[in-house]
């Protein structure tokens, strides 16, 4: 990397970034030639990461295969207080053994991405267990409850005349103390986060430590492509899944959607997507360029050849109509009468809804054994067997069994 001039390295660093606070500081930190402390949170409120997650962890080895020295933090303390940012209630904590479990697998996950050698896990719990309820005041006095309010989710709520917990307001302020227990040059975050990360600079000014470079990086969208990736959401690619429903996942966005994916989530160098999107506009056909994706993304979290597998058999299953031998089996409960189609595949978790249900049966997308359904009125009788196909990707094999006492 000693050939790569100090604005390439920026250039290749701003890549997917939203903002970076401040940019001319960090130009000086990377010209000093000195490995920087650069810092991710993650709070372990769920035992599994998606590639919304990714967008960061992909930033953090962006700098680590540049020579910096990454510092993953698990917010094992703030996890037990539980992130208020962008919600519109008090949010429940976790308990110390759900913090525990979920840490201990986003340990697993992460090194996906990034390199264990290079890479430096810390819990925030190691210096904030330590904290003296004095010294917790201390920290409390370096902000005011007017500033406070002026984060935007903090200020809605008050307007409202909806509670906010006083644990609530330590949550930024241990967030932002991190950085100085930390020694932290730069620290990366989602959009949503950014008035926490500046808590941060302010903190090690008033801790006498040089302020950190704040970057933050957009919220990738999930796969309908409005709302963010969230599992709540069921709109997630977990990066734990199995490579085919991986791979058939990223193969459903829509074509504009796969290049916001390129931009935040391919390893290919900017010069590369830009060659691949010259030649669909010359012509070429989109899907071929997604399957490049969906491959380079599978073999990331399966291992090299994964893609390539993955991508044959999603030829043959949904190019050729083949369905695997191995199609997930529910019973499904219905009434004596049965139960309508529509409900039935909500039920079987094939649509996220009845009115999804209707569309695609109205589109000629929903098949019952093959044979294609068009009648929004069908009921599905007990004691049948049926496999089940919406679209391209989703099938089960259900049982209709009837409920007792119906």
């Amino acid at each position: 990397m000693a050939n790569v001039s100090v604005d390439d390295t920026l250039a290749e660093l701003q890549r997917g970034v939203d903002e970076v606070l401040l940019l001319d500081d960090l130009r000086s930190r990377l010209a000093s030639g000195r490995p920087l402390r650069i810092k991710a949170g993650f709070d372990p409120t769920a035992p599994d990461l998606h590639l919304g997650h990714t967008v960061l962890l992909n930033k953090l080895r962006q700098f680590q295969r540049l020579g910096h020295e990454i510092l993953f933090l698990i917010g094992d303390f703030t996890g037990m207080i539980g992130d208020p940012t962008g919600k519109s209630a008090t949010r429940p904590p976790l308990t110390r053994e759900d913090v525990i479990a979920n840490a201990r697998s986003y340990e697993e996950q992460i090194y996906k991405v990034l390199d264990p050698s290079c890479t430096t896990v810390m819990f925030n719990s190691t210096w904030m267990g330590e904290m003296s309820a004095s010294d917790l005041i201390g920290l409390a006095a370096q902000h005011t409850v007017a500033r406070m309010l002026e984060r935007d989710d903090f200020s809605k709520r008050y307007r409202e005349g909806r509670p906010i917990a006083i644990h609530e307001f330590l949550y930024p302020l241990i967030q932002g103390y991190d950085s100085v227990a930390m020694r932290a040059d730069v620290e990366l975050g989602g959009t949503d986060q950014k008035f926490n990360l500046l808590m941060g600079r302010e903190l090690q000014k008033a801790y006498g430590q040089a302020p950190q470079v704040v970057m933050t990086m957009p919220i990738l969208e999930g796969l309908d492509g409005v709302q963010k990736m969230s599992k709540s959401l069921g709109n997630y690619i977990g990066i734990a899944e199995p490579a085919d429903e991986m791979f058939g996942k990223v193969m459903s966005i829509s074509d504009d959607l796969m290049w916001r994916y390129f931009e935040l989530l391919s390893f290919r160098s900017l010069d590369e997507v830009a060659a691949l999107r010259r030649g669909i506009a010359e012509g070429g056909n989109p899907r071929d360029a997604k399957m490049e994706l969906a491959g380079e993304l599978v073999d990331r979290f399966h291992g090299a050849g994964a893609g390539q597998a993955a991508q044959q058999r999603f030829i043959e299953r949904f190019r050729r109509g083949v369905l695997p031998d191995d199609l997930p089996e529910s019973e499904i409960e219905v009434g004596r009468a049965g139960m309508a189609i529509a409900n039935v595949l909500k039920v079987a978790d094939l649509v996220s809804s009845t009115s999804e249900a209707l569309r695609m049966i109205k589109q000629g997308a929903v098949k019952l054994d093959g044979e294609r359904e068009g009648d929004t009125r069908r009921v599905l009788l007990p004691v049948e067997t049926l496999v089940v196909q919406v679209g391209k990707r989703r099938a089960a094999r259900l049982k209709l069994v009837e409920k007792k006492n119906s």
